[in-house]
């Protein structure tokens, strides 16, 4: 019984004309392709919010960020401390920013971004030692609608 029934279905199967599933397969892919044709893909997280960390004078620095076209960062997710090693505790780094471009978010409302360029100096609240590690957090969206997630990037600094 079971041997006949299997012997039945794989009839069936081989009677169904495969032009019927591949119009099918190609309608979901087409519908699929066209929906994505309009959704912008996000940048690369490094080509979105590319920065460079530069020495000033000791015990000074100062990250400037090149931001793509249509993408901007948040004045709030700034934050930056200094680890001395990994196992130590984080010490807050003072910095001072510029001011930035007042704007309705879609995320977090009313807030303050950066466009273009932003550059922030720093100024470490101890020297450094040799296993020393700056960590730059930050938070960008693009315009479109995507936005990507806190960043939290440790930049090693020399001695």
């Amino acid at each position: 019984m079971r041997t006949t029934l299997t012997i039945a279905c794989s009839i069936l199967l081989l009677a169904c004309p495969p032009a019927g599933y591949t119009q099918l397969e190609r309608q979901s892919i087409s519908s699929f392709t066209q929906q994505t044709q309009t959704q912008p893909e996000p940048l690369p997280l490094a080509q979105a919010f590319p920065f460079f960390v530069s020495e000033l004078s000791p015990g000074k620095y100062r990250v400037t960020w090149d931001l793509a076209q249509g993408h901007y960062l948040y004045r709030h997710a700034f934050q930056f401390m200094l680890r001395q090693t990994s196992e130590s505790d984080s010490l807050e780094v003072n910095y001072t920013l510029p001011d930035g471009i007042q704007k309705t978010d879609q995320f977090f409302g009313q807030i303050e971004a950066y466009y273009n360029q932003i550059a922030v100096d720093l100024e470490l609240p101890t020297v450094p030692g040799p296993n020393a590690e700056l960590l730059i957090e930050y938070q960008g969206c693009a315009e479109w609608g995507f936005c990507y997630p806190p960043q939290r990037f440790p930049f090693k600094l020399l001695p």
